[in-house]
């Protein structure tokens, strides 16, 4: 699939989709901000590259992934990204994203 702008400074990428997981790149530019969201997917978040803010809301949690770490993101929690450098960042998510199929 080609990269999708999702918003200014930030492009997804489908690598994979199966059945119930979908394997997802998501590409940020310094300082791009993925803003306040939720979703019914549970979601996790690998870091090949850089630096990302991750900040959850329901249980004020707030994590600096670097590269090699992770983070899991239940189904139904307010969530947002924030790049404190370019960063690529490997998401799946269960189920799939059909909103990611088009």
């Amino acid at each position: 699939m080609s990269k999708i702008v999702v918003v200014d400074g930030v492009e997804r990428e489908t690598l994979a989709t199966g059945k119930n997981l979908m394997i997802v790149q998501f590409t940020f530019r310094k300082g791009a901000e993925v803003p306040w969201h939720t979703h019914e997917h549970e979601q996790s978040s690998y870091i090949v590259q850089g630096r990302l803010k991750l900040l959850l809301r329901d249980t004020s949690s707030e994590m600096i992934l670097t590269p090699g770490k992770s983070a899991i993101i239940p189904p139904h929690v307010q969530h947002k990204a924030i790049a404190l450098e370019d960063t690529i960042d490997v998401n799946a998510f269960t189920p799939i994203r059909e909103d990611y199929l088009s």
